[in-house]
């Protein structure tokens, strides 16, 4: 099993939430959590993205391959610098992101020498996973060509996992989000929506009506994260409600979702069920929250085995 996940990875900022003092540099982004995780679980798992040609994206490029990704196909963009984004946390482990990204090398990724050849490497992958911020990230008129790559991959056997994880500030409009995430939803095979996103592109709230939603635009299978509530799944005309891990006090929300998919793709791509797949995802959130930054360092806790 080869899993190719396409994103941007960045420089974490974090605040201890427990009245600790100072920031904890770190690394983090949404698809770069969930490969980190992956990674963690044991499966060949490659990053495609860009990092500047500096100190600091040296050094993520190092800690990256030691976390046991696949950093060949991380490009270099001379001009740029990787982005960097900071998290608060309140007293309840709800946070807060401020983004310095703008001008990140992973924005470039698609003008960059060397894209071909990492396009090449991703349409033989056995999972393609990617999400709504990576196709925020890149220039639009670079979407179709990961348009085409989705189907590239399921014309090779492959698969494609989606996440429309949606951030506001990264779109022109809402519009916009939406008609890609419809444009996605009809290329993937696993979708991994959020209940909180989709209220804000669809103005859609009950989990049932949001699943509803995927499978008329194309998806199959479908788990939709509630945070707390934890999820429903929707397949082969199944609907099927899978509780969060109960007695959890969170420390820190942030890379919960990220987590989650993780451990759903680790298990469906191994043969497990879908309901197994979601019980893995839950473990293995319930275990981030309860550290400090979206992505914490491997522990003897954490449910990687």
């Amino acid at each position: 099993m080869r899993i190719a996940v396409l994103g941007e990875g960045m420089l974490e900022l974090a605040h201890p939430g427990d009245g600790g003092q100072g920031w904890q540099l770190g690394f983090g982004g949404d698809t770069l959590n969930t490969a980190v995780h992956l990674a963690r679980f044991g499966v060949p798992t490659s990053y495609v993205s860009a990092l500047g040609n500096d100190p600091f994206s040296a050094d993520l490029r190092r800690d990256w391959a030691a976390e046991g990704l696949d950093t060949r196909h991380i490009l270099t963009d001379p001009e740029h610098l990787p982005g960097l984004y900071a998290i608060r946390t309140d007293s309840k482990g709800e946070r807060s992101f401020f983004y310095w990204r703008s001008a990140s090398a992973a924005r470039h990724l698609f003008s960059l020498p060397g894209i071909d050849e990492a396009l090449h490497h991703m349409a033989g992958a056995e999972l393609l996973y990617l999400s709504l911020i990576t196709l925020a990230v890149i220039p639009s008129q670079a979407r179709p060509r990961v348009y085409d790559l989705c189907r590239q991959v399921r014309q090779n056997g492959g698969y494609v996992a989606f996440d429309s994880n949606y951030r506001p500030r990264l779109w022109d409009s809402v519009e916009d989000a939406r008609v890609t995430v419809e444009r996605m939803a009809g290329l993937c095979d696993i979708a991994l929506p959020t209940a909180s996103d989709d209220a804000m592109l669809f103005n859609l709230s009950e989990p049932t009506r949001i699943a509803a939603h995927w499978h008329r635009l194309g998806a199959k299978e479908i788990a939709v994260k509630l945070g707390k509530e934890g999820c429903l799944l929707s397949y082969a005309g199944k609907s099927q409600h899978i509780p969060a891990m109960a007695a959890i006090r969170p420390l820190d929300t942030s890379g919960a979702g990220d987590a989650f998919n993780a451990g759903y793709l680790q298990a469906r791509m191994r043969g497990q069920n879908q309901t197994d797949a979601a019980y893995r995802g839950h473990s293995l959130a319930a275990w981030v929250i309860t550290c400090n930054g979206a992505l914490p360092p491997r522990s003897a806790r954490a449910p990687y085995s």
